[in-house]
Formats: structure tokens, C-alpha cells, sequence
């Protein structure tokens, strides 16, 4: 059974609805995941997304920030709204939906961009950032014979030399430090994931899925970051058939600084 998840930080659902409907058109996933949707739970749009065939939804919003919602076209149950850090900012979304013979609990997760300055003892935002994915080491690859786990998001980190247009000269700033990309690592292990989009892709590629918005001409100084991940149990790797960075969508009409992945499965 084909089976798709798509991730995208939307950085405001209200305000970007006319791309998120083209997404779901064009590319139909059976699972879309957002995050920065910037809306409280009471005035997610669900009907624009019910019109569209995606009639399970599940959110976990704040007003003005963070925030993040899963919506489906079959069955989702929510699991958990996990808070971190003892800060309730709607940071976490896990629901279960049924694909093929597998249950699949999917994580739907917008981990904090830590702010400008990389020092935890000056920046607050900073120190939130690696006391959350510290957090992150308790959400393990659960799966068993009949179960599997899949963990999507804007995970504000590109963890690899080659997730950013200059290794060198981003060394020491915020998403591609030390501290953060060895961090970052030691949780993925810690919880047994596996990072679907390196899977099959040399290290020595660039990936990418943002691009700043203070860039005069983001296409063609082409600076950008591998911030947005999709990872999965161990079981899952052989039903795993591929993804796409859909790095045309930075370029639509009052567009996200991120781009959608949409990740495909082949479940029996």
C-alpha cells in the first residue's frame, strides 16, 4: 500500500492557505504535517482543509506563535501533546494512523530556533533549544511486528557538513554548531532513529529545505540549510520508497522560508 507524509513549516496556516490548498492538490499526501502554524486551536482552519478530502485533523496551537497540526485523509488518533522544558509554546503533536497491516505513531515536531547568539549562559532562547532536544532523548523509535514510528518536523538543525551551503562559515552560527549538530546526533541514536533523507544519499550532497527570506535572489545564491526531517523505526527502512524536497514551493506566491518533504512508503 503506498503511503505519503508531508512536513512543512508553513510559518502561518492562515496566512499561507493558498499554498497549502496547491500542496494538496498537486501532491495529495495522505498525511500532512505543519508546523509554525501560528493559530490558536480555535480558529484552525479545518474547513478549508475538509473541503480538500483531509478530514482528520488534529492540532496543538498557540496565538501568533509555534504551533503545529497534523491533518490526514484516513484516521488519526492523538496520542500526546507533549509539553517540554515546562513551557507550554505547542511544540509537540503525536497521533496514530493505520497504513497497509502497520499502526504508525507519527511525531509532528517544531523544536525552537534558539535565537541569534550560541552561548546558553547569554541567550535564553538558545539554552531552550538544547534543553529541548536533551528532552527529545526519551522519544524513542517505539515499533514492533505490527507497529512503527515515524518522526517528522522542522527540527531547526542541520546536522551534517553538507545540510548547509557553507560548512566553515556557519560553524558558529546558531542550527549548525557543535554543540547542537553533536546533540542532535547522540538523540537520534539515543532513540534508535533512522534519518530517511541520508538513507540513500551520499553525505557528501547537498540537501536543503530553507532558504532565508533575507536573501535578494534565495535561487540563485542558493544558501541554504537541511533544517526539516523525516526519520523512522529501523522496521520501516524496507517499506521506505523515496521522498522529495519540493524546493520549486519557495518560489509560490508569498511563500514559507521552508519547502515540504513528502516522504513515501510501501506498506504491506
Amino acid at each position: 500500500m503506498p503511503f505519503s507524509i508531508a512536513t512543512w513549516n508553513i510559518n502561518s496556516v492562515r496566512l499561507r492557505m493558498p499554498i497549502v490548498e496547491r500542496l494538496l492538490v498537486e501532491h495529495a499526501p495522505d498525511v500532512l504535517c505543519l508546523q509554525e502554524t501560528k493559530v490558536p486551536d480555535e480558529l484552525f482552519p479545518e474547513k478549508a482543509f475538509r473541503k480538500l478530502g483531509y478530514e482528520h485533523i488534529a492540532f496543538h496551537g498557540k496565538k501568533g506563535y509555534h504551533g503545529v497540526a497534523t491533518v490526514a485523509r484516513r484516521p488519526i488518533e492523538v496520542v500526546e501533546k507533549r509539553r517540554f522544558c515546562e513551557i507550554e509554546d505547542s511544540r509537540h503533536l503525536s497521533v496514530t494512523v493505520r497504513a497497509g497491516g502497520k499502526t504508525i505513531l507519527l511525531h509532528n515536531f517544531y523544536v525552537p530556533a534558539g535565537g541569534d547568539e550560541p552561548d546558553p549562559v547569554i541567550n535564553r532562547k538558545f539554552k531552550h533549544k538544547l534543553d529541548f532536544v536533551a528532552e527529545m532523548n526519551a522519544i524513542r523509535a517505539e515499533h514492533d511486528e505490527v507497529s512503527g514510528s515515524v518522526l517528522v518536523g522542522d527540527l531547526n538543525i542541520a546536522p551534517l557538513e553538507h545540510d548547509v551551503w557553507s560548512h566553515k562559515q556557519l560553524l558558529n552560527v546558531v542550527s549548525h554548531t557543535p554543540v547542537e549538530t553533536e546533540n542532535f546526533e547522540a538523540m537520534r541514536l539515543a532513540g534508535n532513529w533512522v534519518d530517511l533523507m541520508r538513507l540513500n544519499v551520499p553525505h557528501e550532497q547537498k540537501l536543503y529545505t530553507w532558504w532565508s527570506y533575507r536573501a535578494q535572489d534565495w535561487e540563485l545564491s542558493n544558501r541554504g540549510r537541511r533544517l526539516d526531517h523525516v526519520w523512522s523505526s529501523p522496521n520501516l527502512v524496507p517499506s521506505f520508497s523515496g521522498y522529495e524536497i519540493l524546493r520549486l514551493a519557495r518560489g509560490w506566491e508569498r511563500p514559507s522560508d521552508h519547502v515540504p518533504v513528502i516522504a513515501r512508503f510501501d506498506l504491506d
